[in-house]
């Protein structure tokens, strides 16, 4: 069917995205019910002829336009060469032949129905010839003068780009041979040439709609060239990252191949064995040399058999290896060669600390028991006693002594019971408890376990970690303790367990019936002067970077620090001080002021300040109604006196009357009750002594125990509260330098007290030459070594009666 030369009335389709060039196919669908009919009715009439006009905006969906001014001006004249009616819409094949140029808007024919009456969906096109500038270009182009040389130039240039296009993207070879002619140079046709160009191209609508536009063929030839080298850049950007994502794919395949067939060619070789074989392997190879109790070794074989059945992915594989991991890391049967030596042993304790003679004794009595029997033994020990004495570094040098493997975990605050006995195997991340992973770190069923702070335990809504020590610290039953995750018994009888603690009345009565209590007692100044002269002072100078020539500490000085700045019961406080005198050393070695420095104790206040404890004592001389008491803190001994005072006058008061007794100082409960008692008993004792004075009977007094800010408690001052009341009633001072301690009853009896050691060294860094102790701690006092009692005059009394006439001798004014 020839296609007119000259068809002045076409529907109108519009398009968006990509026009229809000239000699180009393309399917185009509609869905306008009006235009719809009306191209039926061309097709029907033999006319299957339109005009395909590219839309302005490429969001608009519609096949129709309200106003011209919605499209280009300047589309194609298509012939429809096949039609498929789908009722809905219509889907059309198109061919483009020339470019067209809109004249005017028509109206449809009015033979019409109704429904296709309205104007905007029958617009056509009406075009003149002389607007045909595609038309007139096409049939004149051989009278239209143009530089051939540079229509050859673009052309080749154009035909070059589309095939580099081809060779990087084979995708566009369809396109390029679906467009081409048969038997049709493409290069003789530059108008073609151009259309083709700018079709193969993914460019923007509007950039596809200036090539359809353009008259001149050389400027369309060039910017269809711009459109073809953009479209080979990105070509060739498309090539590269594929190239580079293709690389990547590939040395990852590779290397998955080559480990799979290295698996294979090693498993051919009998190289490597399969997982589950390896594992099963490993665990067989650590029971190999180690005693296996037979129930456990039937526990192991049951997992491994087990093992071998589940998946490798499976989450029971992870749970059922990590407690094969676990039971075959116990150190089943092992266990390290224990010294038997004594001098060996007293050699490395007495290396590492000085005094602690209790401690010491104790552990060379169990190395004899052991040489003894010949075996190895376990035993649970407690260590109590005020912070700083060497209780945790002690159990380290006992471990070195006895060639033990040493363990430590701290129990204070600890409120999971999980962290002992472990977790059950069905939670998540279970563990067993802190025993087990301290067997298998220390790879020895005997190592020595330090168990810190056990009197600092916690109590949380998982338990009572307190409760769970019963059985790990029961010799009666920890040969088979049993671990929640391992869940087979474990025999501990073999372990040293040493607990610390730094009170006993917060361990609960069960756990501390279960130890061994091993009091470590402060240190009297002779034994820090000892410590610091052996231990602190070479070990923190070398800490600092000092030597003996450099920096040296006088035994003067650091009696002075000790007396003066550092009287607690340990030495760490002592440790710190030491170190601060060091650091000020080394900075003056460094900035250039001294070369060496000698520490003596005039200089002592240049390097820790002003002294902390001025004075010894409040009272110097004791007046009447003040009496000099012995008193036991978490920190040590200390002194504490006793005043007593009256509260208004004598003569004032009613003969007949009731006296009182008002008693201050933050005192407990039990210390009121103590005064109370004293009071009773002094007002009866002084009718028994002096029946004419009646001055604790009706009197109003005061006692008050100084240092109002510290709380105090205990029954141990009665004796002394009992002395101050005589004192103030006779108005005679009781003998200076004198100290006393001791539980009253109200019959006057003198009842034990505990802290004796503390006390004692109290009383001598005060200066004390008298002190009076009840008569039941005479086996307390007899265990204290010499340099303690040395220059005390003691005396042990059981009934206030012997009191009297040592605080109020009869020679006295």
């Amino acid at each position: 069917m020839m296609v007119p030369e000259v068809f002045p009335n076409v529907p109108l389709i519009a398009v968006s995205r990509n026009p229809v060039f000239p000699r180009f196919i393309k399917i185009i669908e509609v869905k306008n019910e009006a235009l719809m009919e009306l191209l039926r009715r061309k097709v029907r009439l033999a006319q299957p002829y339109a005009g395909v006009f590219l839309k302005k905006d490429d969001n608009n969906e519609s096949d129709v336009v309200e106003s011209l001014d919605s499209i280009y001006s300047i589309g194609s004249f298509v012939q429809i060469h096949e039609m498929q009616d789908l009722g809905d819409k219509l889907r059309m094949i198109v061919m483009g032949h020339r470019r067209i140029q809109i004249t005017r808007q028509l109206e449809a024919e009015p033979k019409e129905s109704e429904s296709q009456s309205k104007p905007p969906p029958r617009r056509k096109a009406k075009f003149s010839h002389k607007d045909q500038p595609t038309n007139g270009l096409r049939r004149n182009t051989g009278k239209l003068k143009y530089d051939l040389s540079v229509l050859q130039a673009l052309t080749s240039e154009i035909v070059k780009t589309i095939r580099d296009i081809i060779a990087l993207n084979p995708l566009y070879r369809e396109s390029v041979l679906q467009m081409m002619q048969a038997g049709q140079r493409v290069v003789d046709n530059p108008i073609y040439l151009s259309d083709m160009g700018a079709a193969l191209t993914g460019a923007e609508s509007h950039e596809l709609q200036d090539v359809l536009e353009e008259t001149s063929i050389p400027k369309r030839l060039y910017k269809a060239l711009s459109l073809l080298k953009k479209e080979y850049e990105l070509s060739k950007l498309q090539q590269r990252l594929g190239r580079e994502v293709e690389e990547k794919i590939k040395q990852t395949h590779r290397k998955y191949l080559l480990q799979e067939q290295l698996k294979i060619i090693k498993k051919e070789l009998g190289l490597e064995k399969e997982d589950k074989e390896a594992i099963e392997e490993k665990f067989r190879e650590r029971l190999k040399d180690r005693a296996v109790p037979q129930h456990i070794m039937d526990v192991i074989s049951e997992e491994l058999n087990k093992l071998g059945l589940l998946d490798n992915h499976s989450s029971e594989f992870n749970v059922t290896r990590n407690y094969l991991d676990w039971l075959t890391s116990m150190p089943w049967g092992t266990n390290s060669e224990e010294n038997l030596s004594l001098e060996r042993a007293k050699e490395v304790l007495e290396e590492d600390h000085y005094g602690m003679d209790d401690v010491k004794k104790r552990i060379l009595e169990f190395i004899a028991v052991s040489q003894l029997r010949g075996s190895t033994q376990g035993k649970i020990l407690c260590f109590y006693g005020p912070p700083g004495v060497g209780k945790t570094s002690i159990a380290r040098s006992i471990a070195r002594a006895l060639n033990r493997q040493y363990f430590r975990f701290s129990v204070g605050g600890m409120t999971d019971v999980a962290e002992i006995k472990g977790h059950r195997r069905t939670y998540v991340g279970a563990m067993p408890g802190k025993i087990i992973q301290c067997l298998k770190k220390t790879k020895t069923e005997n190592p020595l376990v330090l168990i810190d702070e056990v009197d600092k335990m916690g109590r949380g809504y998982q338990g009572d970690p307190s409760s769970a020590l019963l059985e790990l610290l029961d010799p009666e039953q920890n040969a088979n303790f049993l671990d929640h995750y391992l869940d087979v018994p474990v025999d501990l009888s073999k372990v040293l367990f040493i607990c610390t603690a730094n009170v006993v009345d917060t361990i609960p009565e069960p756990l501390r019936d279960r130890m061994e209590m091993i009091n470590v007692s402060g240190y009297v100044a002779q034994e820090k002067l000892a410590i610091a002269e052996r231990y602190l002072v070479p070990q923190l100078r070398s800490l600092c970077g000092l030597t003996e020539v450099k920096a040296s500490i006088s035994s003067d000085a650091l009696s002075v620090l000790i007396r003066q700045y550092c009287r607690e019961s340990g030495v760490r406080n002592l440790q710190k001080q030491v170190e601060k005198v060091f650091r000020k050393v080394a900075y003056r070695i460094v900035s250039g002021k001294q070369t060496t420095v000698t520490v003596t104790p005039d200089n002592l206040q240049e390097y820790v300040g002003k002294p902390v404890f001025t004075v010894d004592r409040m009272y110097d001389v004791t007046p009447p109604g003040v009496v000099m008491g012995l008193a036991w803190t978490a920190l040590g001994g200390s002194t504490m006196f006793i005043e007593t005072s009256l509260r208004r006058p004598v003569g004032g008061a009613d003969p007949k009357g009731e006296g009182s007794l008002e008693v201050t100082g933050q005192l407990g409960d039990i210390m009121k009750e103590s005064a109370k008692i004293a009071s009773t008993f002094a007002r009866a004792f002084l009718m028994g002594q002096e029946p004419q004075n009646q001055f604790l009977v009706n009197s109003h007094l005061h006692l008050h125990v100084p240092e109002g800010a510290t709380p105090k408690d205990g029954p141990s001052a009665g004796c002394t509260i009992v002395t101050a009341l005589l004192s103030l009633a006779t108005n005679r001072p009781v003998r200076q330098n004198v100290a006393m301690t001791g539980e009253v009853s109200l019959t006057g009896k003198i009842l034990p007290v505990g802290g004796i050691k503390e006390k004692t060294i109290a009383a001598r860094r005060a200066g004390v030459t008298c002190i009076i102790l009840p008569a039941e701690n005479r086996k307390d006092y007899s265990d204290l070594p010499d340099y303690i009692t040395q220059g005390l005059e003691v005396h042990f009394v059981d009934h206030y009666s012997q009191i009297y006439p040592i605080v109020f001798p009869q020679n006295q004014s």
